[in-house]
């Protein structure tokens, strides 16, 4: 090979300091229709998620450790849509869809650590509907404000340090010339195939956290929710069957969509599975679920729905609900 070549192939790869989001490839006039959808998407998810965090912060009756998990994952889903979303919109608007190398590491390191922090919060929410229903005698003693503060801690800690290695790495690659990132955000699979390195140490470290940081929690809450089942089942009262099992199917849903759409994503082998086929399971846990949590978790529960009369009432005492 000639050398002179071989140079300057390599600067083309070294010199690569942005990438092209192609996003969503429609016709230019369903770019207002797509901005139009997405940012009503973007509101009520805000929205939605910020009033459940409000309202169990200034109503006493849902200092629980429930609705404390709750309101860290409505959290985590406002900074999962602001991550991902924003950038979309101004895409739809401007047609600009550049991002920065520094902005799309970013971008992957706050999607990855989000993503993490949910598998384990959700892991904590099902042990804790665990001991309310199977162990109630002992709730409030294994079930305490340290022990949920606590469980809290570690899952936030553990998102924020497990995709480090991954992303630190990500990017010192060299990238080729042509840095298109077929995807509508800077997902992992995306940019490393416009990698012009062996990439394999980082895809085989990335299954093997993904592994681990999806597949055990996975396990861990659908074992929390069998037990939880088969306690509803020998309840007596069916009021009482009926609370448990409306828990249960709220937590189940999220659950079974969120971990399915990772885990296709992430721990079934990809050689089969198209970029298009990754963008609508992305937008499954990057748009669905963030939107659907505060309505399925919440919002049809009795005790919210109570919470938020009593919040009406008292900035507008005249309204009846």
């Amino acid at each position: 090979m000639n050398p002179s070549r071989n140079s300057m192939s390599k600067v083309n790869q070294t010199t690569v300091t942005e990438f092209l989001l192609v996003g969503f490839e429609t016709r230019p006039e369903l770019q207002i229709t797509l901005f139009v959808m997405f940012f009503i998407i973007y509101l009520s998810t805000v929205a939605g998620n910020i009033l459940l965090i409000l309202t169990v912060w200034t109503d006493h009756h849902l200092h629980t450790p429930m609705y404390f998990f709750l309101s860290n994952l409505s959290f985590l889903e406002t900074g999962y849509v602001s991550n991902v979303i924003p950038r979309l919109l101004v895409s739809f608007l401007t047609q600009d869809k550049t991002i920065s190398l520094p902005g799309c590491c970013l971008q992957l390191y706050v999607f990855s650590f989000l993503g993490t922090t949910e598998c384990f919060l959700l892991t904590g929410m099902s042990y804790d509907r665990y001991l309310a229903i199977c162990r109630p005698l002992h709730y409030v003693t294994l079930m305490s404000p340290r022990t949920c503060l606590l469980l809290a801690v570690a899952s936030w800690t553990c998102g924020f340090v497990s995709p480090s290695f991954t992303v630190i790495t990500t990017s010192k690659l060299a990238f080729c010339s042509q840095a298109e990132i077929n995807h509508f955000f800077c997902d992992l699979t995306a940019v490393l195939r416009l990698s012009c390195e062996d990439t394999s140490i980082i895809k085989v470290t990335s299954l093997i956290l993904a592994s681990i940081i999806t597949l055990a929690p996975f396990v861990l809450t659908i074992t929390s929710y069998v037990y939880v089942i088969l306690t509803s089942l020998g309840i007596p009262s069916t009021a009482g069957r009926k609370k448990a099992f409306s828990t249960c199917s709220s937590h189940l849903i999220v659950v079974s969509t969120f971990y399915g759409a990772l885990i296709i994503m992430y721990v079934v082998p990809s050689g089969n599975q198209s970029l298009d086929f990754n963008k609508v399971f992305s937008l499954l846990y990057t748009v669905v679920t963030p939107m659907f949590n505060p309505i399925v978790y919440s919002l049809r529960n009795k005790e919210v729905k109570d919470a938020l009369r009593r919040a009406i009432g008292k900035m507008w005492p005249s309204t009846k609900m």
